[in-house]
């Protein structure tokens, strides 16, 4: 089988590391890279030819675009890619704001032999991945509540570029950059929340995007939620608690590139309210690797053979979570009047 053609737009942290896991895939050959920060170069230092823009990537013999821009460019990048008929695989978020995926819903729309999916690499977490088995399974019964937590110490951290602080260019702060992975694992676990309330702020660290937001939620099957995304988390922390009718799943970490929020560990209880007087049987199963990078392209890939959509990260997917992130901002009356927060609601 031939392999498909990819290049990648945006040549950062995130977009090598993409690169790695396209150079080690049988059926992709990485062929193209864009970066601003690549002026005046031909070919990047492990050979791939390069550009500046992403309209001369884009005139490049492409099937496959990875999209791994700065907030603002990335519907419309993703939305060029699929006019040109290449399929195309764009890290989060989708957009700035739920509205800017219009067009590109309808480009996906009207190209039904291209597949689109997005980067929600967290439900590719080992720790993530068993604890949806289990609640599927329904062995320990139906989701009562959850509380999450995930943050960093700033909201620039780990080299990344000084855009994400600014609005015009990022759309948010800390909760549309980081928590948005923790809104979108609460939906995946929990289904859609259709209550929800929040307080969003930004009175630390002064840049025009949140610092922190605290929301409150309620899915459509009874489920509540608590969640805080903090760029005020001088310990870095991921962690979150889902009890159910007969136990809890506790995920504490998560192998990041950074390191620094500590080992990947999944603990199982398994409750007898009647008996076990609040000190029920435990065991917790740590995970050592990181194979989600690989496993998302992979899953891309088998989309492209297949004709179908990918279990994860659909167009769907994307929209819902970027609606459910905009809820959270909308539902803050101080935040929403402050910004001109839009209306999570798009119609296509």
């Amino acid at each position: 089988m031939t392999a498909l053609r990819v290049g990648i737009a945006g040549y950062g942290v995130v977009g090598k590391r993409r690169g790695e896991c396209v150079k080690k895939h049988p059926s992709l050959e990485l062929v193209a890279v864009c970066d601003q920060n690549l002026h005046g170069r031909d070919v990047t230092d492990d050979g791939i030819p390069c550009y500046e823009s992403l309209d001369d990537l884009l005139k490049c013999e492409l099937d496959v675009l990875l999209v791994s821009l700065s907030n603002d460019l990335a519907a419309t990048a993703t939305a060029a890619g699929l006019a040109r008929g290449m399929h195309v695989f764009c890290e989060k978020p989708p957009a700035r704001r739920p509205s800017e995926l219009v067009p590109v819903l309808e480009l996906e729309r009207s190209n039904p032999h291209l597949r689109l999916m997005y980067g929600f690499n967290h439900r590719y977490h080992d720790s993530v991945i068993r604890a949806l088995d289990i609640i599927r399974s329904g062995e320990l019964g139906r989701i009562i509540n959850m509380r999450g937590v995930y943050g960093k110490a700033k909201l620039i951290t780990f080299n990344q570029p000084s855009w994400r602080v600014e609005r015009e260019i990022s759309g948010g702060g800390v909760l549309l950059d980081q928590g948005i992975h923790m809104v979108d694992i609460m939906r995946l676990f929990a289904g859609d929340f259709v209550e929800v309330s929040s307080i969003v702020s930004n009175g630390h660290w002064g840049y025009d995007v949140e610092d922190n937001a605290y929301a409150l939620m309620k899915s459509k099957d009874g489920a509540v939620a608590l969640f805080n995304s903090s760029a005020t988390q001088w310990r870095h922390q991921f962690s979150l608690d889902i009890n159910l009718q007969r136990g809890s799943l506790i995920l504490r970490g998560i192998l990041t590139g950074s390191k620094s929020y500590g080992a990947e560990t999944l603990t199982i209880v398994r409750a007898d309210p009647d008996n076990d007087n609040g000190d029920p049987i435990e065991s917790t199963e740590t995970f050592n690797r990181d194979p989600s990078w690989d496993r998302e392209i992979e899953a891309f890939v088998n989309a492209i053979n297949s004709g179908q959509a990918p279990a994860h990260g659909t167009s769907t997917d994307a929209l819902e979570t970027l609606q459910l992130v905009y809820k959270i901002y909308h539902a803050d009356p101080v935040w929403r009047n402050r910004y001109q927060i839009e209306t999570p609601e798009i119609r296509s």
